[in-house]
């Protein structure tokens, strides 16, 4: 009998062929550039299949980059009740997943992160379009034109809290409870997204140069 040719049917092997295909068009054309339907073509697979095993394109692009949780709904609990206690949310809500079952995933993903430069342009992506395009509006930063730098200097403290204390496992940091590590930099995630940052004469104009 003739082997069939097309399309890969749904198999175990159909899921993975769409991440590795996800991976290689979000970190080529980036998060808003990579479609279903080319990342379907990209696995042999029909772009209804795609939808079947992942749902939507931002449930797809969190499991291509193995993420421990959704940044929507920490940013959505973070946004939630005073605005003067945003960063101690956010500290503590972060710690909680990383020291829960997410953890193993976290340290996966920021291990890969800076791995290659592949990997970071993924990682890039997961940044601004999972974290930046979401927490600016909803911790009501719009009309702030510093608004987009706050919550990157907010999530690059935690990043770099996150490799010392679970990658590379610095002491005393990797074994501190986590409230202490929340009230030492609870106040620092606040400054950033709420405080002043004093910038305006470092965001001005470049010199003119002779």
């Amino acid at each position: 009998m003739a082997r069939r040719t097309g399309r890969r049917p749904g198999n175990p092997e159909t899921r993975e062929a769409i991440l590795a295909a996800a991976r290689e068009a979000f970190a080529g054309k980036g998060y808003d550039g990579a479609s279903i339907r080319a990342i379907a073509t990209g696995a042999g697979v029909d772009p209804a299949l795609v939808h079947h095993y992942f749902g939507t394109k931002d449930k797809l692009f969190l499991a291509a980059m193995q993420a421990p949780m959704d940044p929507a709904e920490i940013i959505d609990a973070v946004g939630e009740g005073d605005r003067d206690e945003v960063g101690v949310r956010f500290v503590r809500l972060f710690l909680r997943i990383w020291d829960g079952p997410g953890g193993a995933a976290g340290v996966a993903m920021l291990r890969s992160a800076v791995g290659t430069e592949w990997t970071a342009r993924l990682f890039r992506e997961f940044v601004v379009t999972q974290i930046l395009r979401r927490a600016v509006p909803k911790l009501g930063l719009d009309d702030d034109e510093q608004g987009p730098l706050r919550v990157t200097l907010a999530a690059s403290h935690m990043v770099g809290v996150a490799l010392a204390r679970y990658v590379i496992k610095v002491e005393p940091l990797a074994s501190v409870p986590s409230e202490v590590i929340v009230a030492a930099v609870g106040p620092s995630v606040q400054r950033y997204l709420t405080g002043d940052l004093d910038l305006a004469a470092h965001l001005g104009d470049p010199p003119d140069r002779p």
